[in-house]
This record gives structure tokens, C-alpha cells and sequence, in this order.
């Protein structure tokens, strides 16, 4: 439409010939033709994105790191970048935990859970601001709140993980430990792992509340020292307490487990449950864990020790060298103990019980297995003299036929001795080996525990484990009662 005048005011000027005219009239054509560019320009729709590209993130974590002491909130920032060279359309920026999330969102100054259909223009960004509010005094609210950020364009999720500390606790983040005593004003979080550093000394007092967060483990390469007591056991547990989330009871797997390491020597753990644990993050699915490497060999003393509900074994060894009294491993999706590749041992009126539950299985792995050797593929064997080991005054029982599986290879040693111990074993089918010592056991005698279904595993009156063990020298037993001769077996007196 601005071109036919243009036309007519040239003409005009031509005819005319009058210089100031013309001056007037050559602005006009100027400012006339710029408007037809950028009329023209502003005409033209920008082309939008509408299949394929990808969307990226200023960060790939957004952490909170603000330990929360008095009721508010706290808001962090990070942007959404665009790195194609058309706009592209942002179909929703939205929360996964919903409105039940504690984030909100503000995307270029648009606030809520969700946000739809936000552009972004080629090669930029925006910002988003994400805000927690928590109230610390809640002791429902979890340790680590946890949520993600996933922004969907041409049907593809984008996905940021949102991270904050919920409750006011000492946390532990991925951080090498030197030698140090824990407090017992606030609980420790363990967020992906923590190792006690190889010649340093972690000790855990009695009392001391320990959270770990989702598949984090503690490693330990020096020493640990737990002293917990009866009436104050230092219980490691997952950091989900908002127990809704697992329908309000423990569930297996939530956290890793122990592991100690070719360094470490001389760590004794007493008085310490171990609960809903064994989904390592190393691929090691255990609760407790001790092996031999190319630094040594891992030694470590047990006392007053129960594990359960672990998602994976409950104490897993390799060549190390472990002693065990008066614990209890019970309720175990793998072996509640298994022995490979030989090492020495010494478990003394400890309790190895597994039945199936809704959540853990136990339709398969026996509840003890005990090999002095590791299989690493289809026809080769990592084998280890198993030396001077032994069960006493122990209880290996469940709810399968056969809870005890013993195996060899003949080029290594293998010194085992089961001494007035209660087993359950099938042994028409699978007979107790000849090169394995055997002394005064009870063999498919029913335990009559109170309660296994709720993991009550003392002695009822008439049981056959009464005044049936050998008289040892140990400490008291689970429930901290002295034992008094003659001895009970298993790790409670009755």
C-alpha cells in the first residue's frame, strides 16, 4: 500500500523541480521506506519450533543449601536455555510432587506449581525461581526434601532435580571423614556417602541419630567406633519420616549400608540397628559389608547388632575377618549372612532368620551360605582358605527347607565348625558335609520364638533351645541380661 505513494510523491517532486521541496520530500521518502522494511519485517511470523530440539539447564542440581533453623522460605534461581536458532514454545514448567510439593515456581514472572506455554527466543534463556518453604519444627517434614522440575517441549521431558535440607541436622555431603566424635544435639544426614578416611577414627556415641538419604552408604577405610547402649541404640535408617510416602512402615532398600574395606582394622560397632537399608549404590546390595582388597584385609567386631528389612543381604563378607556376638540378622531379600572366598570367622549366640514378607522374599536364597570361594564367570572361581571359623550358640532358621548352604573347592582350606547351634536343613537331599566339624546341634527342632511374624524371636517356655548352649565368655545378651550358665541358644536368653 506505500508503494503507489511513494511513486506519486517522486513524480510530484520531479515536475515541480523546486529544491526545498524536494529536500522535504526526500526525508519523506527516507522515513516512508524504512516504515515499508520494517512493516514488512514485523509481518512475517517467527517460525516456532514445533518438533525435535532440546532445552537445557544452568545446573544439573538445584541445591538449597540453607539449613533451615526457624519456619520460612528460600529461593534459588536457574535458568532454561534455548541453543536453537528458532523460538521454541515451552509447553508446560511444572512441579512432579504437584501441588502436594514443598517448591513453587515463578517462570518469567509467572508463579504456581505448573506453568504452560512459555516461549523462548532463539539462543536465549529465562529465568526461573524456585522457592521451598518449610517449617523446621515439623518433625514429619523429611531431612532432605526432594522434588525435580520438568519442563516439557515437542513432547520431550527435561528434568531438574530440586534438593533441600528440611530440618535443622548436621549434614553430611559426599565428604571424606577425619577422625572425629559425633554430637547428639541433632541428627546426621548422609547424603551421597561419606568414608571414614583411611588411619582416622569415626566414633558414634550412644544416642546419636543417623538418617541416610537414598542409596547413600557409609564407607569405611580407617576405623569405626559405635558405643550405643540397650536403652540407647545409634540406629541407622532411611531420611524419608514422612512414613505416608511408605504407606507408614519400614520399606527395604531405602538407604545403602556399611561397608568397610580392605583398610580398615579394629572398627566395633555395639548396640546398633541397622534398619531398611541394603541398596548400595556401589552394586554391593548389603547392609553390612566387609572384604579383602589390595589394600589389606577388613576386621571388624559386631556386638548387639540387629539388621533387618534389608532389600539385599544382610551381612555380606568377603576374605575378611569378623566376629559377631549376641546379634540378630533377620528379614533379609538375600542370605541374612554369606560367606565367600573363605576368610575367618567367629559368630557366637547370633540369630540368622528369614521369612518372606510383603516386601522381602524368601522363596529361594537359603538364610546362611558359607563358600571359600567367588564365582567371577562361567567356568572361573576366585578361591580363599576359609581358617578357623565357627558358629556357636547360633540359630540359622526360616521358612525354607534348606537355610544353610555350605560349598568348597578342594585348593583351599576350609575350617568350619558348628557348635550347639539350632539348623534348619534339609539333609536327606543335602546332607551336612563330612569336612565340616559339628558339635551338639539341633537339627529341624521348631524355635517356638514368640512372634516371628513381628520379629520376636525370643524363646517361648518349652522351646528346645533352652539350656542347650555351650557356656562362653561373652557380654550380655541382645536385651542386655547376663547370661547365666547353662546358656540358651540364639542371641536372647530366656
Amino acid at each position: 500500500m506505500f508503494q503507489p505513494l511513494l511513486i506519486h510523491l517522486f513524480n510530484f517532486t520531479l515536475f515541480n523541480s523546486m529544491p526545498e521541496m524536494w529536500m522535504k520530500f526526500s526525508y519523506i521518502i527516507v522515513f516512508l521506506s524504512c516504515l515499508v522494511i520494517l512493516t514488512e519485517t514485523s509481518c512475517r511470523k517467527e517460525q516456532i519450533l514445533n518438533s525435535g530440539g532440546q532445552l537445557t539447564y544452568s545446573t544439573d542440581t538445584l541445591t538449597f543449601d540453607t539449613v533451615f533453623t526457624a519456619q520460612g522460605s528460600f529461593t534459588n534461581s536457574f535458568k532454561i536455555y534455548n541453543p536453537q536458532s528458532q523460538s521454541v514454545k515451552v509447553s508446560s514448567i511444572r512441579l512432579a510432587g504437584g501441588s502436594n510439593s514443598y517448591f513453587s515456581l515463578n517462570v518469567d514472572g509467572f508463579k504456581g506449581k505448573s506453568v504452560q506455554d512459555i516461549e523462548i527466543a532463539p539462543n536465549d534463556s529465562i529465568f526461573v525461581f524456585a522457592t521451598v518453604n518449610i517449617d523446621p519444627t515439623n518433625d514429619n517434614t523429611p531431612f532432605v526434601v526432594d522434588d525435580k522440575v520438568i519442563a516439557t517441549m515437542n513432547g520431550n521431558d527435561y528434568e531438574l532435580p530440586l534438593v533441600a535440607y528440611g530440618q535443622n541436622a548436621y549434614y553430611i555431603y559426599d565428604s571424606m571423614l577425619a577422625t572425629q566424635t559425633w554430637l547428639t544435639d541433632k541428627p546426621y544426614i548422609i547424603i551421597n556417602n561419606a568414608a571414614v578416611d583411611e588411619n582416622q577414627t569415626l566414633t558414634i556415641p550412644a544416642g546419636c541419630r543417623i538418617y541416610m538419604h537414598a542409596n547413600s552408604s557409609l564407607y569405611v577405610l580407617g576405623k569405626l567406633m559405635v558405643n550405643g547402649t540397650k536403652t540407647d541404640s545409634v540406629i541407622f535408617q532411611g531420611d524419608r519420616l514422612d512414613r505416608g510416602y511408605f504407606g507408614y512402615e519400614g520399606y527395604p532398600g531405602e538407604w545403602g549400608g556399611i561397608l568397610f574395606l580392605g583398610q580398615s582394622q579394629g572398627s566395633v560397632i555395639d548396640y546398633a540397628i541397622l534398619r531398611n537399608g541394603g541398596n548400595g549404590s556401589s552394586g554391593i546390595s548389603a547392609a553390612l559389608y566387609a572384604t579383602t582388597d589390595s589394600f589389606g584385609t577388613a576386621e571388624v567386631t559386631f556386638k548387639h547388632v540387629t539388621v533387618e528389612n534389608s532389600i539385599g543381604y544382610g551381612l555380606v563378607c568377603f576374605t575378611a575377618i569378623v566376629r559377631a556376638e549376641n546379634c540378630l540378622f533377620h528379614t533379609t531379600g538375600a542370605q541374612a549372612l554369606a560367606i565367600f572366598q573363605g576368610g575367618k570367622y567367629d559368630f557366637i549366640n547370633c540369630n540368622f532368620i528369614n521369612y518372606g514378607t510383603d516386601k522381602v522374599s524368601h522363596i529361594q536364597n537359603p538364610t546362611v551360605g558359607v563358600l571359600n570361594y567367588r564365582k567371577e564367570g562361567e567356568n572361573s572361581f576366585v578361591v580363599s582358605d576359609l581358617v578357623q571359623s565357627s558358629f556357636v550358640n547360633c540359630i540359622i532358621w526360616g521358612s525354607l527347607d534348606n537355610e544353610l548352604v555350605l560349598d568348597r573347592l578342594e585348593n583351599a582350606a576350609y575350617e568350619l565348625t558348628f557348635d550347639h547351634c539350632l539348623i534348619k536343613k534339609n539333609t536327606v537331599e543335602d546332607p551336612m558335609p563330612g569336612y565340616v566339624t559339628q558339635v551338639e546341634n539341633i537339627i529341624n527342632q521348631e524355635p517356638l520364638f514368640v512372634e516371628n511374624a513381628k520379629g520376636n524371636y525370643r524363646l517361648q517356655a518349652g522351646s528346645p533351645l533352652i539350656d542347650k548352649g555351650k557356656t562362653v565368655n561373652i557380654g550380655n545378651d541382645l536385651d542386655d541380661k547376663p547370661w547365666v550358665a547353662p546358656f540358651d541358644i540364639g542371641c536372647y536368653q530366656y
